[in-house]
């Protein structure tokens, strides 16, 4: 019985909004809360969760197997597929969420991008920002929340670890592969990595 009146409600809400000319492919796989908001020419893939307390702007996007709770996307975002938008988030205008990011408790502002495979947390980014690949702010230590912030136009090299708290100043560039524990200043490239080794004619042992 309760499974029935769960499964009228969210046809009730995929009519509203598709009433209201939102674009979804597969509205069947698609979850929405009764408090969802959505502006104009938004497109939502396939199983796409949307939880309690989202508002989106227009001419968002938001690609399969996202999924979404209490937090306000702005106009011309792109989200997924495979993200994670946690409670406390804002996504400002232009900005870009790709696969297997996940941000919790963060700003992200106007065309800063985080396109694969990050963690964002208690962090607040600047305009233009870029976060490669496999980078991580580093914001608890087993007993505390620190903040990371990240000033605009920022380049962070993929597989880098921001250790909490900690500011990233204006125009500011982190090496691929580094910890950064320390702020960094504006205009500055700070990178963390031991000496490469190389033994020439090397030859592995034999068993």
């Amino acid at each position: 019985m309760k499974q029935l009146k769960i499964n009228k409600l969210q046809n009730s809400l995929r009519n509203k909004f598709l009433k209201s000319n939102v674009n979804m492919i597969a509205p069947e796989t698609i979850y929405f809360s009764q408090d969802t908001k959505i502006g104009k020419n938004v497109t939502i893939e396939p199983y796409v969760v949307i939880g309690a307390k989202v508002k989106i702007g227009s001419n968002v996007t938001i690609k399969s197997f996202s999924h979404l709770e209490n937090c306000r996307i702005e106009n011309k975002v792109e989200i997924g597929p495979y993200a994670r938008i946690r409670p406390g988030t804002t996504l400002k205008e232009g900005s870009k969420i790709g696969n297997f990011v996940e941000i919790k408790k963060s700003t992200i502002g106007k065309k800063s991008k985080i396109n694969h495979l990050t963690y964002v947390g208690d962090t607040s980014i600047g305009k233009s920002v870029n976060v490669g690949a496999g980078t991580i702010t580093c914001n608890y230590d087993g007993i505390k929340k620190y903040k990371t912030r990240i000033k605009d136009r920022v380049f962070i090299g993929s597989n880098s670890s921001l250790v909490a708290p900690l500011t990233l100043e204006e125009n500011s560039i982190i090496g691929a592969g580094s910890v950064i524990t320390k702020s960094v200043s504006k205009k500055s490239l700070a990178l963390t990595r031991s000496q490469q080794l190389e033994v020439k004619n090397y030859k592995r042992k034999s068993k």
